[in-house]
């Protein structure tokens, strides 16, 4: 038995959806009745990205950080496949700049959606303490 189990259904033109467990899914290739797939994986990046943050704060001593909310972004090639991921985190608690690359470096580490994707297209990241 798998995992991760899903089953995704179009009936007619570029809009799919999708069944995760008990929750469904629109994706719209052309954006136009729902987010396309590029902004869903950056999006799924940025949720996996979040509590793998919080995680690596706990692990290097950080329990409470307050608000965390990442502002992500996205260069596509002229094939429109994404070629660019950056991330803009912005941290509630007030930490120093090596605190800061510390977690995120941790956080690197524990991020599943960062560990699937080809190495070219791990996310730019900058994080801001005091942010809030």
């Amino acid at each position: 038995m798998s995992d991760i189990e899903t089953s995704t259904v179009s009936e007619e033109g570029f809009t799919s959806t999708s069944e995760v467990g008990d929750f469904e899914l629109t994706i719209d290739a052309l954006g136009e009745d729902g987010p396309d797939p590029n902004s869903v994986l950056v999006a799924d990046y940025a949720s996996c990205f979040l509590p793998a943050f919080r995680v690596g704060g706990q692990q290097r001593g950080h329990e409470d950080l307050g608000r965390v909310q990442i502002d992500a972004e996205a260069d596509l090639d002229d094939d429109d496949d994404l070629a660019a991921i950056r991330f803009d985190i912005h941290v509630e608690a007030d930490l120093d700049e090596e605190t800061l690359a510390d977690i995120v470096e941790r956080a690197e580490g524990i991020c599943h959606v960062h560990a699937a994707l080809r190495e070219g297209l791990h996310a730019d990241i900058t994080a801001h303490a005091d942010a809030f």
